[in-house]
């Protein structure tokens, strides 16, 4: 199984906003470095494309089982059902990152604290940091 470390950030909230991805294979080799500005959105908007991302990167590279990390606990209790996905704009985020983790033939989130999840912080921060020269 594979593990996306994701984690998306905007300075100002809504601000200057990017996304980290940082993907593991089994043996715990890093095989991808994912990271994008995303120009003036909402911190929950660039946790949602850090995950989009990640499941992307799962259907194009044929991964079959994946393991996503995320600081957002929001997001993940949002994935799981635990809550409502009441904003439009993220209702269609969440809406296609479930239909792409449908696709896996094993799928699962989770929580966990930002200090354990530091490689996606950084490409996070350093995506929000090429927005101040775009």
């Amino acid at each position: 199984m594979h593990t996306a470390h994701v984690d998306g950030g905007a300075r100002g909230n809504p601000g200057p906003a990017g996304y980290g991805v940082a993907i593991h294979d089994a043996s715990g080799r890093v095989v991808a470095e994912l990271s994008e500005y995303l120009g003036h959105r909402t911190n929950n908007y660039a946790e949602y494309q850090g995950l989009l991302a990640a499941l992307r990167y799962a259907a194009e590279h044929q991964i079959k089982a994946l393991k996503v990390v995320s600081d957002s606990e929001l997001m993940v209790r949002q994935m799981k059902g635990i809550y409502k996905v009441r904003h439009p704009e993220l209702r269609k985020l969440h809406d296609e990152a479930q239909s792409l983790a449908r696709r896996l033939e094993h799928f699962e989130i989770r929580h966990a604290l930002r200090e354990h999840n530091q490689i996606a912080d950084r490409l996070a921060n350093e995506a929000m940091d090429r927005g101040r020269t775009c």
